[in-house]
């Protein structure tokens, strides 16, 4: 008697994302094995050792075949070669992308040069992550920053589109891109205490306000090259205009009636009031001439230094709380609106927009 069957074939390819992650984690395939073992990978089960290492190193081997792939995400959806679910695609592709918090922290604003690449056995040691690892991430920056650097649009989005990652990671290589390009100096003491998200907060901030790109969607219709770099470069016209917020402390007149206005405001809502109302002009003075000479390179390269330097280390040592910065930021640009000769609101709002968000961010007290 003749039997019919159907049969069905599949080729679905197995990717065990525990080591995945040692492999990503720049794990050898015998250490992969031995983190696996004392993981119990081989309690209830009766695989021998050799069978786990065996295990161990077939999967390497296809990370390995993918990772060409994984170099240009939209390519690993299309491609035969490996049968990966949607799902499975997505882990792998947000999994290669990520980075160590630490990692970033010590690269974040250097140039994405053959150059830094040479210090990353250094920053491995330092770190504690491998230098494997380091190579993988330091690389993937480089990888996104060339790619973006060629594109039109929005910043974020096309991180996102070519190379499928979420949003909050696709924020994230945005920031690193930003200061990349801009080249920020984040190394110096006075700033160890900033976390990379401290900085990827203001990056977003900046990248939102103070960009070509912050100026809205009719920009599209402009040049190509002012179109390409619209979310990485601050907008020269701008930082132009903020020379015109000098007369703030230029002229005697209108500095002290700014003083007078925030000080009625703040008096009796906060203990720090004394110490305000003493330094106020030198505060203003600091925040003013950081606007002033952010046409100059270096001036924007120091950036964060100088909010740390000339606002947030004074309040620090007279002992301000975050609530207090917050009262104090926003009445100080609130009172600027009632001053009858400043004729630079705009300029100002958007200026003083993003020097409060980030002093608020970066401001632990």
């Amino acid at each position: 008697m003749s039997v019919e069957l159907d049969v069905f074939v599949v080729n679905t390819t197995i990717m065990d994302e525990e080591v995945y992650q040692l492999w990503l984690d720049g794990y050898t395939v015998n250490d992969a094995v031995k983190v696996r073992m004392e993981g119990g990978v081989l309690e209830g089960c009766e695989a021998s050792a050799e069978v786990l290492h065996s295990d161990t190193m077939d999967q390497y081997r296809t990370f390995q075949m993918c990772e060409r792939l994984l170099h240009s995400p939209i390519k690993l959806a299309n491609q035969l070669l490996f049968q990966i679910s949607p799902h499975r695609q997505a882990m792998l592709i947000e999994r290669y992308y990520a980075f160590d918090s630490v990692f970033v922290r010590e690269v974040l604003g250097k140039k994405l040069s053959k150059g830094t690449k040479k210090d990353l056995d250094d920053v491995s040691a330092k770190t504690g992550v491998t230098l494997k690892s380091c190579r993988r991430q330091f690389d993937n920056f480089k990888r996104v920053f060339k790619v973006v650097e060629e594109l039109k649009g929005p910043l974020v989005e096309n991180i996102r589109q070519h190379f499928l990652l979420s949003d909050k990671l696709a924020r994230d290589y945005a920031a690193i891109v930003f200061f990349a390009n801009n080249r920020f100096e984040t190394g110096k003491k006075k700033l160890h205490y900033l976390t990379f998200q401290d900085f990827a907060f203001c990056a977003g901030q900046l990248i939102s306000n103070w960009t070509v790109g912050a100026l809205g969607e009719s920009l599209f219709v402009f040049s190509d090259n002012m179109v390409e770099d619209m979310d990485v470069d601050l907008e020269k016209e701008f930082l132009q205009d903020l020379k015109e917020l000098k007369i703030l402390i230029t002229d005697r007149d209108l500095l002290d009636q700014h003083k007078s206005l925030v000080c009625t405001a703040l008096r009796g809502k906060t203990k720090a009031f004394n110490e305000m109302e003493a330094n106020f002009k030198n505060l203003s003075r600091g925040l003013v001439n950081i606007a002033a000479k952010l046409t100059n390179t270096k001036e924007v390269r120091d950036f964060f230094i100088d909010l740390v330097e000339k606002f947030i280390e004074p309040c620090r040592s007279d002992k301000w709380t975050a609530g207090d910065m917050r009262l104090y930021l926003t009445h100080y640009t609130n009172s600027a609106h009632i001053l009858d000769t400043f004729k630079h609101q705009v300029v100002w709002d958007r200026y003083m927009g993003v020097i409060k968000s980030c002093i608020l961010k970066m401001y632990h007290d």
